[in-house]
């Protein structure tokens, strides 16, 4: 395949991991990052990391994105849920229940592909910028979208887009298992909605000893998860929007940590694990810093505070995570159930 671009992005990765990786910093997932995150399983308990998903409830949070409608499969005009139905050659009759689901896949716990945010940038020096995402993938070649269909419901508009070779099918082949390190912004800013900087999130990391290394994945509890708990499917929007911490993307220091630092991922129980919008005047957002210079994907919504909480009364702050997304072909995003195990 022939190279897409021929400048990339002021600090970006592009091509380091090669002119056609799909991936990004994932790479950096290898069997001895296996094998740490293998060793911090200590105790054999393991914790859910996944809200239910049909939270935070309605769309206040984003109005692109709806809860989930779980929905009777159908055939032949016949709803099977409940359906009783003759076995053949045994006289007998069995019940059975299939289901189906239209699903928004960034909704609620979820993982961003590296589809999910590109940037209009130069990348073939012709003088115009056009749609790329990481590793120069273009917009409109490998990341369609089809016109849209007149005649369709607007669900189904468009319907037959693809992430293409960034979509979170291939993020999903590579198992998302290793290392999770998790920092206490709770502890230090309770609900408050706060921007971190750089400044801060070293020294928290210096009061907890906590250790990034490359190839780990990075978890940010800011007690976001269980307020939406609390609001239970009925979100006030200005506590939705102005409540906990998150990083602050504009800050170019900490954009700079974390591409030195070699995490993988990028994890939150908040919305964005950056606090949006940026602050104004800001060059960049920590989404376009990760998915589209990078190539780290980002967790979201995720159910981080019981671990937390275990983590600290524990003394810990490391953990074997397991997260692979939804293997949907195309897909910009996913719904996931991670696994934390201690």
């Amino acid at each position: 395949m022939s190279k897409r671009w021929v400048r990339r992005p002021e600090g970006s990765n592009w091509g380091d991991f090669g002119d056609d990786d799909q991936i990004g910093r994932l790479n950096l997932l290898t069997p001895e990052k296996v094998r740490q995150g293998l060793a911090e399983a200590q105790d054999g308990i393991t914790f859910c990391l996944s809200l239910p998903l049909d939270y935070p409830g309605g769309d206040v949070a984003n109005p692109r994105r709806h809860p989930p409608r779980l929905f009777g499969a159908m055939h032949g005009g016949q709803c099977f849920h409940n359906h009783a139905r003759l076995v053949p050659g045994t006289g007998r009759r069995s019940v059975v229940c299939d289901d189906a689901v239209l699903l928004s896949t960034q909704y609620s716990t979820q993982w961003d592909s590296l589809a999910h945010v590109g940037a209009e940038f130069d990348a073939d020096c012709d003088g115009v910028a056009e749609v790329v995402y990481y590793n120069g993938w273009r917009g409109g070649e490998h990341i369609v979208t089809p016109p849209p269909r007149e005649d369709a419901e607007e669900w189904a508009l468009h319907e037959g887009v693809s992430a293409g070779p960034l979509g979170i099918d291939t993020m999903a082949a590579t198992c998302v298992q290793g290392r999770g390190v998790m920092v206490d912004l709770f502890e230090r800013f309770g609900r408050e909605h706060h921007r971190v900087g750089y400044d801060e999130l070293m020294r928290i990391f210096d009061d907890d000893g906590a250790e990034v290394e490359p190839g780990d994945m990075l978890c940010l509890c800011t007690g976001f998860d269980e307020l939406l708990l609390e609001m239970n499917r009925a979100p006030d929007p200005w506590r939705l929007h102005n409540s906990c911490a998150g990083l602050d993307g504009s800050d170019s220091r900490l954009l700079q940590w974390i591409t030195d630092s070699g995490v993988v991922a990028l994890i939150s129980d908040n919305r964005a694990v950056e606090i949006l919008p940026p602050s104004p005047g800001a060059a960049s957002t920590i989404h376009e810093h990760c998915l589209f210079k990078l190539g780290v994907p980002l967790g979201e919504q995720w159910l981080l505070s019981p671990l937390n909480r275990w983590l600290r009364e524990h003394g810990r702050n490391r953990f074997l995570l397991t997260a692979p997304p939804l293997r949907l072909p195309g897909a910009a995003g996913s719904p996931v159930t991670p696994v934390a195990t201690v």
